[in-house]
């Protein structure tokens, strides 16, 4: 199944995919979470998880690649995982260097989120996140998530203490932003 925007169009994750994430999951730059650990994955761990996948579908996760509307090239991955069915999900995305300021993040975000509110009829989407990635925190923010978690002090990276952030996205909340979609769930009493 492919999900399209107006710059990127999102794809199932195939096995030709796996050493571009394994080199955008080992790059220091794009791994948000510490640029201290070394790369980690391995060609054998990715092959094991998707192979896992593979062999037994789990809707409870989603993983996509991002791909160039206009020429078809890699830019990054964006999934959604620990889905409850009609309730909740959470999602993430990571987008290699070259197209960091090109709306492609964006744009494969708001895909997964019509996605998971249009068609799976969620309530809730969330993220995780950190005070020390303001790219990630604006990018939330312009699709209308809110901080609904802070720990303070949670994340040492680069030596540096920072906030771990759970962000939401309410039901209402994603319809109210794209007032030209109808929202056919009942609101809940």
């Amino acid at each position: 199944m492919a999900l399209g925007g107006k710059l990127v169009i999102l794809r199932e994750e195939q096995p030709e995919d796996m050493p571009r994430l394994i080199a955008l999951r080992n790059d220091l730059e794009t791994q948000a979470w510490s640029k201290t650990l070394p790369p980690d994955y391995t060609d054998n761990m990715s092959l094991k998880r998707f192979e896992a996948r593979e062999m037994s579908f789990d809707p409870m996760e989603g993983r996509f690649i991002i791909i160039s509307r206009e020429n078809g090239e890699f830019a990054g991955s964006i999934s959604y995982t620990g889905l409850h069915p009609r309730w909740s999900a959470t999602i993430g995305v990571v987008i290699i260097k070259k197209f960091w300021g090109t709306g492609f993040a964006l744009d494969a975000q708001e895909i997964l989120l019509k996605f998971l509110f249009a068609e799976l009829g969620l309530r809730v989407v969330r993220l995780y996140t950190h005070g020390g990635n303001p790219r990630a925190v604006g990018l939330a923010q312009k699709s209308g998530f809110k901080v609904s978690v802070r720990q303070r002090e949670a994340i040492f990276k680069n030596g540096e203490l920072y906030d771990n952030l759970v962000m939401d996205l309410l039901r209402e909340e994603y319809f109210e932003l794209h007032p030209k979609l109808v929202d056919n769930l009942p609101a809940l009493p």
